[in-house]
């Protein structure tokens, strides 16, 4: 039977990066049943932000990115010996795994995440987040059209209104009735980031009588992204 399993073979390009982007599964039902405040949810985004960092520390990424329910993580150490089958299924369930851990309730429905694999060469690393940094921004301005919207009509009439307009048409109309989406928090409108940093620290050596300076790294987790650009990622050493 062990012939049946055609798929178990499958394994990324050697010597490449990898992007794995998980997606909630069915989380608008989710956000229903956890009665999610509208247009954003600090305490689900907490959650989320306490995944990323499990996420990180479980497979040792080098970047981890989220916006909304989506997670996308970038790794040069590649776990499992790049088996596809095996990346997919474990970091898909590992993160669901820890959003019900994190989270602390009673489901009415188990969640769960799909997972997909990108692998990505050293200049696509930025274009890919800035892809998605552009999609969280893109998320923010209809979250905040569609709760204003369904604030004076009805959500069916609401739904129709927000169809027919561009992201301009919604930022404006926000603007006009005193949103201002600029004044928002940035990771609204620009997602969360986790990545290593480094401290500075200054010890005396008593062996050679003076001050001596080491840096260490620590995991951080970023509410207040820039916008993404090429320098950002080598600030951070990703590329």
């Amino acid at each position: 039977m062990k012939d049946y399993e055609v798929y178990s073979s499958l394994r990324v390009p050697k010597n490449s990066k990898i992007i794995v982007r998980l997606d909630g599964r069915s989380f608008h039902k989710l956000a229903k049943d956890l009665e999610l405040a509208k247009p954003y949810d600090k305490n689900f985004y907490r959650v989320i932000s306490e995944v990323c960092l499990d996420l990180f520390n479980e497979f040792s990424a080098s970047f981890v990115y989220a916006f909304s329910d989506e997670i996308s993580l970038l790794m040069d150490n590649i776990p499992f010996e790049g088996r596809v089958e095996k990346i997919d299924s474990v970091i898909a369930s590992f993160a669901a795994s820890s959003f019900v851990m994190h989270y602390g309730v009673d489901f009415k429905k188990p969640p769960a995440f799909d997972s997909r694999i990108i692998p990505v060469g050293e200049g696509d690393v930025f274009r890919y987040f800035k892809w998605r940094q552009d999609e969280s921004w893109r998320n923010c301005v209809n979250s905040h059209g569609i709760s204003y919207l369904k604030s004076k009509y009805s959500n069916d009439e609401a739904n129709d209104k927000i169809n027919g307009m561009k992201l301009n048409q919604i930022h404006e109309l926000l603007f006009q009735n005193d949103i201002n989406l600029n004044d928002v928090e940035t990771y609204k409108k620009r997602g969360i980031g986790i990545y290593r940093r480094h401290k500075k620290i200054v010890g005396f050596n008593k062996k050679e009588n003076k001050n001596q300076t080491s840096y260490r790294s620590y995991v951080y987790s970023d509410w207040d992204l820039p916008k993404f650009s090429e320098k950002f990622f080598k600030d951070i050493e990703v590329i």
